[in-house]
C-alpha cells in the first residue's frame, strides 16, 4: 500500500476517496524513567534507545492507519499527517503518535 505524506501519487488517478483513517501508539511512563535512568546512552544530546522507541510508535500508528485503509479496501493513504502528543502529567506521562490520512482508490 502507498502511503503518503502528499495530496495524490504521480501517475495516478484517485477514483474514490474511502475516508479519513488513523492508527494510535501510545508510551507509558516507564520509557521516560528509562530514558531518564539511562541518560548515559545521550551522545550528542541525543539518545539512540529513546529515537528507537519513538520510531516503533511511530511505524505502530502508521500500521495500525494502513490497515483501516486496507479494511476500506483503499490503494493507498495521501495526505499522511503524523502528530506526537504528551498526555497525563508528573508521574503518568505518556507520549501519544498518531498518523492520520485519506484512504484512495485508484
Amino acid at each position: 500500500m502507498i502511503v503518503t505524506t502528499t495530496d495524490n501519487v504521480e501517475g495516478k488517478t484517485v477514483t474514490e476517496y474511502c475516508g479519513i483513517v488513523s492508527g494510535e501508539a501510545i508510551l507509558g511512563a516507564n520509557l521516560f524513567k528509562d530514558f531518564f535512568a539511562g541518560i548515559r546512552d545521550v551522545v550528542g544530546g541525543r539518545s539512540g534507545a529513546y529515537e528507537k522507541e519513538f520510531r516503533k510508535a511511530k511505524e505502530a500508528a502508521l500500521e495500525d492507519m494502513k490497515a483501516e485503509a486496507q479494511e476500506l479496501g483503499a490503494d493507498a493513504v495521501v495526505a499522511v499527517d503524523l502528530d506526537y502528543e504528551v498526555i497525563g502529567g508528573d508521574q503518568k506521562t505518556m507520549l501519544m503518535v498518531s498518523a492520520n490520512g485519506t484512504a484512495v482508490k485508484f
